[in-house]
């Protein structure tokens, strides 16, 4: 069997991984979350990361996890270990210093829609659909609801997961589970118009901004406002964000320093 994920790193930072399992609908099986954990943890360590994508070959994105899988080997603890797994691998986007995009085609089903909610951003073609379908089965997708419950209205999230109906790309975007909707021939340039705009941003302010983010929203407000002026006070002495205020009053272009 050949790798189920394919990685690539452009010399800006930019790191691609496509999720390559088509034949299955890019299914999460054990395999394809360790490969994907795997190349989560090498991209922690690079220091001149700038951001993630994250796509699926073939017909679709991903189809959650790989039901024959979990149907061949029925014990407690391999469910155990397959959802610590899931789990160690939206931890490990989350954790990550630098953005992750989503890039959706096709369908993005149970853990495949958790993964796009993990996701910081999505970029979604119009053909795009995402559900949460574990209940017609019989199996309420409560992993997914982690991440789906984070993105999505408490309301709509508990309709999706009990109905395990699906909705269109322009529904997740108004719901806010993906950012932004293009048409299937515009999906790349898409995603790539939002990763050049990332990568023309501080690098340093991008870092210490994704992890303020995740970290104040588990937090109260006044939690959050304290760690929020302590960080803001820190990207203040960075290199970068003296360039980038300097370059302003200057009326010239940044220069930033990557490494």
């Amino acid at each position: 069997m050949g790798k189920t994920i394919l990685a690539q790193r452009t010399a800006e930072g930019r790191h691609d991984l496509l999720l390559n399992r088509p034949d299955k609908f890019n299914a999460l099986s054990q395999a394809v979350l360790a490969e994907l954990l795997a190349e989560l943890s090498d991209i922690a360590s690079d220091n001149e990361a700038r951001v993630v994508v994250l796509a699926g070959a073939g017909k679709a994105f991903c189809a959650g996890h790989d039901l024959a899988e979990m149907q061949a080997d029925r014990n407690l603890d391999a469910y155990h270990r397959l959802f610590a797994a899931c789990t160690d691998v939206m931890e490990a986007i989350a954790a990550l210093p630098v953005p992750v995009i989503a890039k959706v085609h096709g369908v993005a089903t149970a853990a495949g829609c958790q993964l796009v909610g993990a996701c910081d951003l999505a970029v979604a073609s119009e053909d795009a659909r995402f559900a949460v379908s574990g209940i017609n089965v019989g199996l309420f997708c409560s992993t997914p609801a982690v991440e789906l419950s984070r993105n999505v209205p408490a309301k709509r999230a508990f309709e999706m997961l009990v109905t395990g109906k699906f909705i269109d790309a322009r529904t997740a975007a108004d719901w806010g589970l993906v950012n932004t909707v293009a048409p299937a021939e515009a999906l790349d340039a898409a995603t790539d118009d939002l990763v050049a705009t990332i990568l023309a941003k501080n690098p340093d302010a991008i870092r210490r901004g994704k992890k303020l983010f995740n970290t104040q929203r588990e937090c109260s407000r006044s939690e959050a406002y304290a760690l929020a002026c302590e960080v803001m006070a820190q990207n203040m002495m960075d290199e970068n964000t003296d360039e980038g205020i300097n370059a302003f009053l200057e009326r010239r272009a940044p220069v930033w320093r990557t490494a």
